[in-house]
């Protein structure tokens, strides 16, 4: 009797080999849950008026995109590959709305002009109270920009890390080092000790922000700052290292 195993190997040779509709389609169907995994992950940092139904019809084109393209001979695992395809296809969805409003992208330049300067004179990546005071407001103010930014932090990151070749992209919830850009880590490690936690609980543990919260011992509101003043500050980092 065959294993799924067998059943799953012969699904893609059936595919691959004769391009069959119906072994593509059962392909599709069987890593279905994929599209809810990413959906999920990525729901939970979006305002309240992006559609889940939208999320989901564009990563299920996602996971029908990796399917068609998926070489199995290469010895890639294949959930690794979906899952980089099904967020990017979410991805440029959302980038094809331009559902940021402008009043949030100014907000996140100010944070960033801050923040850079206080690297600079600095020397250090600067704290919250540093940054407030740069920017004239007060470090509960600074907190509500967060947190009224965190929702971006699927296109920061996604942006920062794209590389030239659109059709290739960094799933930034897989621990696979090696495949990041150059740069990434050395960026991370120059966060902030917390940030650098809730980066690595985050995207390396794929914890949710309240589980987060538990393991840090703060709100699951307060992990949404630190996510948020994180992705911000690698996204910075990233987009100056290619400058330079």
């Amino acid at each position: 009797m065959p294993t799924p195993a067998d059943e799953l190997d012969d699904l893609w040779r059936r595919f691959k080999d004769t391009g069959d509709p119906e072994a593509r389609d059962q392909l599709v169907l069987r890593f279905a849950p994929l599209v809810k995994y990413v959906v999920g992950r990525l729901r939970s940092g979006l305002p309240a008026n992006v559609d889940s139904n939208d999320l989901t019809s564009d990563g299920v084109l996602g996971l029908l995109d990796a399917v068609t393209k998926f070489d199995p001979d290469r010895g890639l695992q294949f959930q690794t590959y979906a899952v980089a395809r099904i967020r990017g296809a979410i991805v440029d969805g959302l980038r094809s709305t331009d559902w940021v409003p402008r009043s949030v992208r100014e907000k996140i330049r100010d944070i960033n002009a801050a923040q850079a300067t206080l690297e600079r004179r600095l020397g250090r990546g600067p704290e919250d109270r540093e940054v407030a005071e740069e920017m004239g407001i007060t470090v509960a103010e600074l907190q509500h920009l967060y947190a009224e930014t965190s929702y971006t932090n699927l296109l920061s990151l996604e942006a920062a890390t794209a590389g030239e070749d659109d059709a290739v992209r960094v799933d930034l919830d897989l621990p696979d080092a090696e495949d990041l850009p150059e740069g990434f880590l050395r960026a991370v490690r120059e966060l902030p000790e917390r940030d650098q936690i809730v980066i690595a609980l985050y995207y390396w543990d794929r914890l949710t922000l309240a589980e987060i919260g538990q393991v840090l011992g703060v709100t699951e509101s307060r992990v949404s700052q630190l996510h948020s003043r994180a992705t911000l500050t690698l996204r910075r980092k990233l987009a100056e290292q290619r400058q330079d």
